[in-house]
């Protein structure tokens, strides 16, 4: 399958395409810019990128083809950089990692992983779905947790066991709701499980980030669904 890009978005792909052949590594365009792809929304101007291999060198070489180039954010703590371009699209790269999380904190301690152990640390499977820019298999979509089905269907569900995903970031459980209100989804009946068990663990999230969740359900174009939602789970 595949998913339909502007002329601009394509030369921006095919310039990361050209990055990541120069440095040898594998990579590809992933989360909810192909997401909103696949559901015919119009996507954001959020593209997000991962590497098996440095994200920070692919970012920098990426800019250097960009006349002029742009400057290169680098966030060296979780191997992340953005880069700003034309058109106002932001670019944000990441080395595929694994994630291990300590109980009182949401923050993660960070590795270098597989392409593999980068789509686990996603939140929902229709955010793991991604898309080669290798030069051998350009365009190529991967579907590792059955993605595409739940689209079809339109249920939000974690790729893995929901109580893991949840209480390692609890931020995810407002997301899937916030999803659920944006998109018209229902939440798959295990995952929704998932979020009334671990509630609680809400607290350790900062107002702020709270706060930007709660004005997307505001957002959304059904806010009441979101927040009969937020009340049933006990969030």
């Amino acid at each position: 399958m595949e998913i339909q890009v502007t002329d601009i978005e394509k030369a921006l792909l095919d310039q990361v395409g050209k990055a990541a052949q120069k440095l040898g590594v594998e990579t590809h365009l992933i989360g909810g810019f192909v997401r909103d792809k696949l559901l015919g929304r119009d996507a954001k101007k959020d593209i997000d990128i991962v590497c098996v291999g440095d994200g920070l060198a692919l970012a920098a070489e990426t800019a250097k083809l960009f006349r002029p180039a742009p400057q290169v954010d680098f966030f060296k703590t979780y191997g992340t950089a953005h880069i700003k371009v034309a058109d106002g699209f932001d670019i944000e790269f990441v080395g595929a990692r694994k994630e291990s999380y300590r109980a009182a904190s949401r923050n993660p301690e960070v590795e270098p992983g597989t392409l593999q152990d980068d789509r686990e640390r996603r939140d929902f499977t229709i955010n793991a779905l991604s898309i080669s820019l290798n030069q051998s298999d350009f365009g190529r979509l991967t579907d590792p947790f059955g993605g595409l089905d739940d689209l079809a269907a339109r249920i939000i569900r974690t790729p893995l066991e929901p109580s893991k995903t949840f209480s390692d970031d609890p931020l995810r459980m407002l997301r899937a709701i916030r999803f659920a209100a944006q998109l018209g989804f229902t939440i798959e009946p295990i995952t929704w499980q998932g979020i009334v068990d671990n509630a609680a663990r809400i607290r350790i999230i900062t107002q702020e980030r709270i706060t930007e969740e709660l004005n997307k359900i505001v957002a959304a174009p059904k806010p009441s669904a979101g927040f009969d939602l937020l009340y049933k789970s006990g969030l």
